[in-house]
C-alpha cells in the first residue's frame, strides 16, 4: 500500500536539545527570525509527514503596524480659502475635539455632528484652556449630554449613525466663524478650542448655544475667555 504524502506548515520546531534564539535586549523569548524554509519528514501512523518551516521575515512583514492617517485641518464652506493658503491651521486639541465631537453624535445616535456635539467633543478632550473654564463655571460633559437629549430627544434605537456624522449649517458656520475670527485678528498661531467654543456660541439660535445659556455661560463669560486668545482682539457676539 503506497504511503501518503501530507504537508504542515508551523511556525518553528526546535531540536529538545536546544534553546530557542534570544534577543539579549529583549524580557521574552523571540521567535527566531533568520532561519530559511527547510522541510522535516517523519511518519506518523503509517503515512509520510512533510513539516515545512515558513519563512518568519515574510509572516512579520504581514503584521506591520498600521499607520493612522491624521487631520491637519477641519472642514469648511470656503473651500476658496484653504486653497490659497491663507487659512491657519487648527490645533492639536482642536481637530481631537472635532474627533470627539464626531463619537458624541454616534453615541446618541444622531445623524448629524451639531453644536452641541462640538461642546461635548471640547469636554470629552478635556485639556484645554477652554474646557477648564467651562468646568470651572459648572459646566461638565454629564450635563450639557442631559441637556441634550432634554432639547434634541434621543434617536431611534435602531438607528446607526455614519462613521463621520456631516455637519449641521450652524456647527458648519461655528467652524468658519473660528477661522475668520483668527484671521481678522491678525495673529499668527494656530485656531484654538477657544476660537472653537466662541464660535458655538456665536450661532445664537443652535443648540450648542442654547444649552451653554442654561447652564450659566453668557456673554460676559465669552468677553472673559476671548482674553485668553492671546490677542487684542475682542470678537462681538451682537
Amino acid at each position: 500500500m503506497a504511503s501518503t504524502s501530507i504537508t504542515l506548515s508551523a511556525l518553528s520546531i526546535s531540536p529538545s536539545t536546544s534553546q530557542p534564539h534570544r534577543n539579549p535586549s529583549a524580557s521574552s523569548p523571540s521567535l527566531p527570525c533568520h532561519l530559511p524554509p527547510y522541510n522535516l519528514s517523519t511518519t506518523f501512523m503509517g503515512k509520510k509527514l512533510s513539516i515545512r518551516i515558513p519563512n518568519l521575515n515574510h509572516l512579520a512583514s504581514k503584521h506591520r503596524t498600521a499607520v493612522a492617517t491624521v487631520l491637519f485641518s477641519l472642514p469648511t464652506a470656503k473651500p476658496d480659502r484653504s486653497s490659497t493658503g491663507k487659512s491657519p491651521k487648527w490645533s492639536a486639541r482642536a481637530i481631537k475635539s472635532f474627533a470627539m465631537a464626531e463619537l458624541e453624535a454616534r453615541k446618541l445616535k444622531y445623524p448629524n455632528t451639531g453644536t452641541e456635539a462640538l461642546l461635548m467633543g471640547i469636554l470629552v478632550e478635556g485639556t484645554s484652556l477652554a474646557a477648564k473654564f467651562l468646568r470651572a463655571n459648572g459646566i461638565g460633559l454629564f450635563k450639557v449630554r442631559d441637556e441634550t437629549v432634554n432639547l434634541l430627544g434621543k434617536s431611534d434605537l435602531y438607528f446607526f449613525s455614519p462613521e463621520h456624522p456631516p455637519l449641521t449649517e450652524p456647527a458648519q458656520r461655528a467652524l468658519d466663524w473660528a477661522v475668520d475670527q483668527k484671521l481678522k485678528s491678525g495673529e499668527n498661531g494656530e485656531i484654538t478650542v477657544t476660537h472653537l467654543l466662541l464660535g458655538i456660541w456665536s450661532e445664537k439660535e443652535s443648540a450648542g448655544h442654547k444649552i451653554l445659556a442654561s447652564l450659566g455661560f453668557d456673554d460676559e463669560k465669552a468677553k472673559e475667555l476671548s482674553k485668553s486668545m492671546d490677542t487684542d482682539y475682542v470678537p462681538s457676539f451682537q
